[in-house]
């Protein structure tokens, strides 16, 4: 395997309800950002997707990170959720100098009650001016503005360098 191309991969899903944004407060026993608040979402596992029977014929699986996200969500906020679009993405190296590639998707959910995981320790329904208020990790706030400009029927923009 070439280590120039390895990465892990992530999905973040930031969950719309009612023209609000779903945050949830990481728990101050994580290892990562304690503390801090964010959207669902997680890593890709290989079993996401090979558990599943393959898509075509010539043995590809389509739908990988939407149905990452689905269970990242149901898992860590008890939400079922649909209508999953693609937002923005973004790159990172860890700590341990793992290079990390996120992307970063939204969706809709229609009133299912919020159950937390262990991870999770608080949740809001914020709008973007509220969002404000919130220690939100790095890049979270710039994507639910991004998200309030597409749900607004705006021009979609790419994130820019904040000055």
């Amino acid at each position: 395997m070439d280590s120039e191309k390895a990465h892990y991969i992530v999905a973040t899903c930031i969950v719309v309800r009612d023209g609000k944004f779903l945050i949830a407060k990481r728990s101050e026993q994580e290892k990562r950002w304690s503390g801090r608040w964010t959207v669902p979402g997680g890593k890709l596992e290989k079993g996401e997707y090979k558990r599943r029977p393959k898509d075509t014929k010539e043995g590809h699986w389509y739908n990988v990170f939407e149905n990452l996200v689905k269970r990242e969500v149901k898992e860590e906020v008890g939400l079922d959720i649909k209508n999953i679009r693609y937002l923005t993405s973004l790159a990172f190296e860890r700590e341990d100098g793992v290079p990390t590639l996120i992307v970063s998707l939204y969706a809709y959910n229609d009133g299912d009650e919020i159950v937390l995981s262990d991870e999770l320790s608080d949740y809001k329904w914020v709008n973007l001016e509220e969002a404000k208020n919130y220690d939100l990790i790095e890049g979270i706030y710039e994507e639910l503005e991004m998200l309030d400009r597409v749900l607004k029927g705006e021009e979609t923009i790419e994130w820019s360098k904040l000055d």
